[in-house]
């Protein structure tokens, strides 16, 4: 974990090198020296050592709870949900991760739609015969619902698990695994979904069975200012944790963008939060290019 007070890198070399810049520049070498120097056995252990105890939490305390805002195809959702019965806000935490609820998404693995069901292999196994099916959003959430409802009963409701097999495959996840031992990407992909939970969840406190007050606020696809793009998600999540200590003002997130590529990004509504945004970046040594 990069410090709040200062970036401290931790050879000789680099202290000597670093010396000889000014403070922006430092800033930037340094978020990288530890982004892309830090082994990956001891990034995953500081960063994701609970993320199964962190899903069986939610599972107890927080699955029965509804978002307060209305997100798209909610009616989708929440009949998925309940045909699958699963939590709503585990179907719409993926589906923020997966696509940021577009249903014309497209990955470079050939996963498509809203859950990024991938073709024609795991659509065919969920009843899906047409490509085209998959573009239409309650067909979309249904089959990913059904997919995730497959998994959760094959590893005996370990949420943690699951989501592991629904970004890896059943095949690569064995039954009864060990939550430390399975793939590190499996790992970081289910703790990349319960951060987006965290979004979904973070206004949750309406009781599933009851009625949303008719002032609940509309959820907003916000605009997005790139600002780095790594090719592991531990680096991406180190660089997000340290701008958002440094900058808790600023909207900030990150976002799986294809294979092997994870993206830190500012989102904004509107002009002058895009320019507020930007000074408070500059001010911390991240210079990004215009629109």
């Amino acid at each position: 974990m990069i410090s709040q007070e200062r970036v401290t890198c931790n050879t000789k070399h680099a202290t000597r090198i670093m010396n000889q810049l000014n403070n922006p520049t430092k800033l930037i070498i340094c978020l990288f020296l530890i982004g892309y120097g830090q082994p990956v056995s001891s990034a995953v252990k500081e960063t994701v050592p609970n993320i199964e105890a962190l899903w069986r939490h939610y599972a107890v305390n927080e699955a029965g709870k509804l978002p307060t805002s209305n997100f798209p195809y909610e009616h989708c959702f929440r009949s998925a949900a309940q045909k699958y019965d699963l939590p709503m806000s585990l179907l719409l935490a993926v589906a923020r991760g997966e696509s940021n609820f577009n249903p014309r998404a497209k990955s470079d693995r050939n996963c498509h739609g809203l859950m990024q069901i991938q073709w024609p292999g795991t659509a065919k196994h969920l009843g899906i015969y047409r490509l085209n099916a998959l573009y239409e959003p309650c067909t979309n959430i249904r089959a990913g619902a059904r997919y995730l409802r497959e998994l959760l009963d094959r590893y005996a409701e370990n949420l943690h698990l699951a989501l592991a097999a629904y970004n890896y495959g059943p095949n690569r996840i064995d039954r009864g695994a060990d939550a430390g031992r399975i793939p590190r990407g499996a790992i970081w992909y289910s703790g990349y979904i319960y951060h987006h939970l965290q979004n979904i969840m973070r206004a949750a406190h309406i009781t599933a069975g009851t009625n949303k007050s008719d002032k609940a606020k509309a959820y907003q696809r916000q605009k997005r200012l790139a600002l780095i793009t790594f090719n592991q998600p531990y680096r991406a999540n180190a660089y997000f944790q340290h701008l958002k200590k440094r900058a808790p003002s600023l909207n900030l997130d990150w976002y799986r963008i294809g294979l092997g590529r994870y993206q830190v990004v500012m989102l904004y509504s509107d002009d002058k939060t895009l320019e507020t945004g930007r000074k408070k970046l500059k001010n911390l040594g991240v210079i990004v290019n215009a629109r």
